[in-house]
């Protein structure tokens, strides 16, 4: 049984590597690691040109096996991890799905396995470093924005693989003021004050539509086909993949392959934060894929929705308290984030859902294709997310479960704006 001091001590994002600046971005990772692993970093950063030419399988197989022994910090095993994945999936999928690999090879393998262990992240590319922690300023005075930021590591695909992420990273940014109103909302609904919940509430729902706005950016800096034909693969996983159906062979760590799913928006910390904060339900089949995709997160990132999810009921709390702007408040939030995800789909619709249905309608067609990239993108990934999800369909069913979150009937209510 929890103690009085357990109950009475106040909700705080210290002890989960949240940054009061940055939010779940990694503060000024780094750019380089100790020289002795400088063999990784100088493949890790070709990684868009040695795919094109055919050549990274080749460099990556001639690489000496390295110790991790001298990786001491965590900002090293997070760039080490980073540049570990970047050279995994180009590795995988140098040849797209026509010629993938069984396994990798333990010189890569072996210290991916060992940096991952370290991290309580899996070996393969997540949310966690291809965003997070894949990013520099120009100008380290300068401001957090696209014209100010650039990429660590890329993939084939040049300035969309840079808007990809950066526009990502960019929603996360947006998401800073809401995370810092969380603990305010939990421990307001601890000692019964309406008033400074429903103050955290209108933070958290303007935080929530400056995400919306920012994930707008993603029309102006990635062109749908270089994202959907070039370099959707790369983030793709061989867990739920009919492209690799048996998984991957990590040489050096098991004879068993193993299966891991790609990159995926649902890796991201911030909506895992909201629903369990209002209160969302899931369905079995979209909350058990949600609730997996929380081991492709940092374990403080992790532990902090699992605690956020432990706190009394906002939504039971506001329920009970006589307060109209209270419920308001609520009532605001709930419609940001339905707002958002309505969004989403309408990004994945552009991005996936559209080339996915002219790609079929190219090679139904007898004219040579070869110069047109949607018809050369993989076939295997036509109706599912990198993460393996059937993505439309779940990312309906999650926005879907976001309505019936309102306090009250909307028949009645005007619908959120979502362009």
């Amino acid at each position: 049984m929890a103690s009085a001091k357990t109950r009475t001590a106040l909700f705080s994002l210290d002890c989960y590597h949240v940054s009061e600046e940055l939010g779940f971005i990694l503060p000024e990772p780094l750019e380089q690691l100790p020289p002795y692993y400088q063999p990784w970093m100088d493949i890790a950063r070709r990684v868009p040109e040695l795919v094109q030419s055919h050549e990274l399988r080749s460099h990556i197989d001639k690489m000496p096996l390295l110790s991790t022994a001298f990786l001491q910090k965590h900002r090293e095993l997070r760039l080490a991890h980073l540049a570990l994945s970047m050279m995994t999936m180009g590795y995988v999928w140098q040849e797209g799905e026509s010629d993938t690999v069984e396994k990798l090879p333990s010189a890569l393998a072996v210290p991916y396995w060992e940096v991952s262990q370290c991290l309580g992240l899996p070996p393969v590319l997540t949310h966690a470093d291809a965003v997070l922690a894949n990013w520099k300023k120009k100008d380290p005075e300068g401001p957090f924005d696209m014209e100010n930021l650039e990429l660590l590591f890329s993939f084939p695909g040049g300035d969309s693989v840079r808007g990809f992420f950066m526009v990502t990273l960019l929603v996360e940014l947006a998401a800073v003021p809401a995370l810092r109103s969380i603990p305010i909302v939990i421990n307001g609904v601890g000692c019964g004050d309406s008033d400074a919940v429903a103050s955290a509430l209108e933070d958290i729902s303007q935080s929530i539509e400056d995400m919306t706005d920012a994930l707008k950016l993603m029309h102006v800096y990635v062109d749908p086909s270089v994202f959907y034909g070039v370099m959707r693969i790369y983030l793709s996983g061989w867990k739920d993949n009919p492209c690799m159906p048996k998984g991957l062979v990590y040489e050096g760590v098991q004879t068993e392959p193993m299966e891991y799913s790609g990159g995926s928006a649902a890796q991201s910390s911030l909506l895992h934060c909201f629903d369990e904060l209002f209160g969302v339900k899931h369905e079995a089949k979209s909350g058990s894929f949600l609730t997996r995709m929380r081991t492709y997160m940092p374990p403080a990132h992790k532990q902090l929705i699992q605690d956020i999810s432990l706190q009394p009921s906002l939504r039971s709390f506001v329920q009970q308290q006589p307060s109209e702007h209270l419920k308001q408040a609520f009532h605001l939030c709930v419609t940001k984030l339905l707002a958002l995800r309505s969004y989403h789909i309408n990004v994945v619709s552009r991005f996936v859902t559209v080339p996915a249905a002219r790609a079929r309608q190219l090679r139904n067609q007898s004219q040579d294709l070869e110069e047109d990239m949607v018809s050369r993108a993989p076939k295997g990934l036509e109706e599912r997310g990198t993460g393996g999800s059937g993505i439309m369909s779940f990312l309906k069913t999650v926005r879907d479960q976001t309505k019936d979150t309102f306090l009250f009937d909307r028949s009645k209510e005007i619908k959120p704006q979502l362009m």
